[in-house]
Order: structure tokens, then sequence, then C-alpha cells
């Protein structure tokens, strides 16, 4: 108990318009206002130049917001994707051109306090408040994604229907936020991943269809830069920053315990460090000024505390980078409200939420891996129950249980490692990491063959177990196939202590509880 106990302080601690010019010489539209609220025109891309090719355009643009997890605990998502659907309506983009996937768990939680809202910063401020249902609860699914993506309604299944029904002018931007692992991301539904390969392969098929002219992609989970490295090819017109490189988690923020913190009431993060990161950094800049690459240079800073990566990750670019020369504004919008403001510098400090303050500052605010947020809000959850309560009992009970499962998962997978290639090697070849710009592995049929065959003997991977694909993978690149791989891990299990019906049902039954 006591060593459990050890575990937990351990895991816990790492844890604003009429037709004005700007000075580029962009002249932006004529807009409407409707019901007391600026509606700016998306059909007409606002007669801007396209940053590297130097050319008048036009075209709509569209986005796709996806929130891969559900869970009280993983508030944190579903809070940056309705932050990143209000900001796109602020810059201009219709309700019918941006399509929000997310599990619709949070805002009526119980526990939530701010019932029927969401925040995404501690200053408060509702972003669940008009954000559309398009795809929720079961809807939310890997096939449902790449139908929207595709602009192929026949492949859907419920949900609103809308879709990418995008042309060859038009500009796309997607931003998906929850866990992931290597050459994975999280989804709340059966299969529960996304793989690498089937997303790059998704993209292929959208490229080839000419139905859109650039594309942007923002990817918040752990190891997020595993999903394209080694795999987007250039030459689609598809530009990618992810909150983390191939290797490492990426991190939470505005934590309870932290500064700065959620309003009193929230044992939970609510937010991710790269997704507020460049979301706030939207928010007081004029996106019209503002390229691609300022952001980039500037989340990447935030986000990894000032190159410092203490309690941060590397903020990382693939497909074709030239995009990144390119205003913001194509993708996610332009809001009249900022159109006296630079492109990147330290002004309208009135704008600035906390943890932007505090980074202009050359603070350090306080963060937590994505993987250890389970653990902090049920160590609160433990923590602020009455002192010899039912509720502090079950709190307790809950935590190790999920401190138990952890250790069962790492050691089964480094015993399965054990057992296929010898106690003296076995942990090297399950943690090699490949040089840079190489795939995580090269039979993806391999890989995903590997998790069904570990969790027929040993339980279910769960969301922290997602870091074990990295082993898996080089378990296949090392010539084992799923039987080898089940063999061992029925012998691994079976002689393992652990029950496997004792578990955590929220953090078990499934990737994205």
């Amino acid at each position: 108990m006591a060593s459990m106990w050890s575990y937990c302080w351990l895991s816990i601690a790492v844890v604003f318009l009429i037709s004005v010019t700007t000075d580029a010489g962009r002249v932006l539209s004529q807009n409407e206002w409707q019901d007391g609220k600026l509606i700016m025109r998306t059909e007409d891309f606002l007669n801007q130049k396209d940053g590297v090719e130097g050319t008048a355009i036009k075209g709509t643009r569209w986005a796709v917001l996806i929130a891969g997890s559900a869970g009280y605990y993983n508030y944190r998502h579903q809070a940056d994707v309705c932050h990143a659907y209000q900001l796109l309506r602020q810059g201009g983009l219709k309700e019918e051109n941006i399509v929000v996937f997310m599990y619709d768990d949070i805002a009526f939680y119980p526990y939530n306090p701010l019932p029927g809202k969401i925040i995404n910063n501690p200053d408060g401020v509702d972003v669940y408040k008009g954000v559309p249902k398009d795809y929720t609860k079961s809807e939310v699914t890997v096939d449902n994604f790449f139908a929207v993506l595709l602009g192929n309604r026949t492949a859907l299944s419920g949900g609103s229907g809308k879709v990418v029904d995008s042309g060859p002018n038009d500009h796309i931007f997607i931003f998906y936020t929850d866990h992931g692992g290597p050459g994975i991301l999280g989804i709340p539904n059966t299969p529960y991943l996304l793989y690498a390969d089937d997303f790059v392969n998704t993209l292929k098929k959208k490229h080839a269809s000419g139905t859109y002219r650039k594309m942007v992609i923002y990817v918040e989970a752990c190891e997020s830069g595993s999903i394209f490295e080694g795999l987007l090819p250039q030459g689609m017109n598809i530009y990618v920053t992810t909150a983390s490189n191939a290797r490492e988690s990426s991190w939470a923020t505005y934590c309870p315990g932290s500064y700065p913190s959620p309003p009193l009431g929230f044992d939970v993060c609510i937010g991710d460090l790269y997704s507020v990161s460049w979301m706030e950094d939207s928010e007081v800049h004029n996106l019209q000024r503002e390229t691609l690459l300022d952001q980039y240079l500037t989340v990447k800073q935030r986000t990894s505390v000032k190159n410092t990566y203490q309690l941060g990750s590397h903020v990382m670019q693939y497909g074709d980078t030239l995009i990144d020369k390119e205003p913001i504004s194509l993708y996610q919008g332009f809001n009249p409200a900022n159109a006296d403001l630079p492109a990147v510098s330290a002004k309208s400090l009135d704008k600035f939420k906390p943890g932007l303050e505090l980074f202009l500052a050359g603070k350090h605010p306080f963060g937590v891996h994505q993987r250890d947020t389970d653990l902090l809000h049920l160590w609160h959850k433990y923590a602020n129950a009455p002192e010899a309560s039912e509720k502090k009992a079950e709190a307790q009970k809950e935590l190790m249980k999920v401190l138990a499962r952890r250790e069962h998962i790492d050691r089964s997978v480094n015993l399965i490692g054990d057992i296929l290639f010898g106690s003296e090697v076995g942990s090297t070849i399950l943690t090699a990491v490949r040089p840079a710009g190489q795939a995580l592995v090269d039979d993806w049929s391999c890989l995903k063959s590997m998790v069904p065959a570990f969790e027929g003997k040993c339980g279910l991977l769960t969301e922290y177990g997602m870091k074990h694909t990295r082993a898996f993978a080089n378990m296949c690149n090392a010539g084992k196939d799923a039987s080898a791989v089940a063999s061992a891990a029925g012998e691994a299990c079976s002689l393992s202590s652990y029950s496997l019906s004792d578990v955590w049902a929220p953090a078990t039954d499934k990737f994205s509880p």
C-alpha cells in the first residue's frame, strides 16, 4: 500500500467594418449584422492573397473539430473543441461549414461546478453555448470522421449529416484533441483507436479527389508526431503541427492545485497546453497579418516552456511546411475586432488569458502529463471528500484500482517482451525509437492485430496503456506476429495476481471513457 501511494504522488507531481484595408493590401469584404451578431462571408475569401503562390484566391473555409475522448476527467478535450468553435465563428466561418465531433457528456455532468457550461481557461467564459451537436455519443467514430472529411454522406452512421462538401478552391482546417500513443489517436467508440496509416490514407483520398486547395491540421495528443512521421508525403498541400513529437507526452494545463488554476470546484484540468496556446494566440492577433509560421513559433515557445521542456513538449511541423508563410485567416477566419492589432506582439494585454500572461512574463505555469490527469482528478476527489466518509473511501478505492491497473499493464507488456526476446534485450527492443523521418512500423496490419492479441489475455489496454503501442510496433518490426504475442501474453498474464474484474470501469471499459 505504501509503495502504491508513493507511485500516486510521483505520478501527480509530473503531472473585432466595412471594407477595411490592411497595410499588407488585403481588403476585408462587406460584413453583415444579424440578430446582433457580426456575420462574415466565407464564400468570397476576402480577396486575400495566397501566401505561397501570390495569386488571388476564392473559396470556402471548412473546419472539422474533434474531441476524441469521453468522461468527465477528460473535460479539457471537449473544452478545447468548444473553444475552437467559438474562435472560428468569431472569425466568420459559417456554422454550416464547421463540423463538430464531441461526446457531449461534460456540460451537464453531475459534478460540473458550472452546470450547462464548459470553460477552457480560468476566466470562466462559457464556450459550450451555441456549439452544434453534429456527432455526439455513439456517433463519434473513426468511420464518421473519415466520411465527413471525404464528403461521403452515404457512409455516415447517425449525426447531423453535415460533411466537408468542399471544392477545389476551398481551405480546410482540422483540429483533433484527445489522448494518443505511438501511431494512434483515441476515439470514444469502437474500435476506440484511429491508426496513423488510416488517417494519412484518408488524407490521400481527399487529395486525389481534388476537393480542396490547402489543408491545415492541428493535433493535440501524446506522441502525436508519430501520426505523420514518415507517413505524410509532401505535395498534398497539407500542413500539420502537432503538440508533441513522436516519442513524448503532451501536456494538460489549467489544472487544480496549479497556477493558474481553474475556478473553485473543478477537480479536472480544463485545457491542454498546445491547444490553448494556439487559440489564445489567435484571439489576440490580427490573423490577416499573423502567419501560420508566426503561430507555430509562438506555440512552440509556450508549449516547450521557452525551450526548456520543463513540463512541456516539442511542437512539430509536418507535410508541406512552405504553407506556413500564409496568413492564419485563410483557415481560422478574421475577427474585425482585432483589425488594429499587429501580427505578433505583446499588445492588448486586456485580451490575454492568465496562462498567456504568465508566458509573456517569463513564468512557467504548472502542467500535467496527459496520461496522469485521471490520477490528478481522482486524487482531488479523494482529498476533497469529508474525512471518514463513504465518499472518501470510494474515492480511495477508485484511485487504487487505477494505480493497480497501470502497474498490471506495465508489468505485462514488459514480461511479454522478456518472453519473446529474452530478459537481457527485451526492454531494449520494446523501447527502441526509430530515426526521425521513419514511420513507427513497417506492417500496420500487424500492429492493428497486436492490441486485440494483448487484450484477449491481459485485459483492456486503456488510455494509459496506449503508450505501449511502440512496444507492439517493435514486436512487429522484429518479426513477431499476433499469435506469438497472444501466446506470450497468455503466459505473462497467467502469472499476474491482478484481478481483471477488479477495475475502475470508467477508466478501463474502453480506451476513452
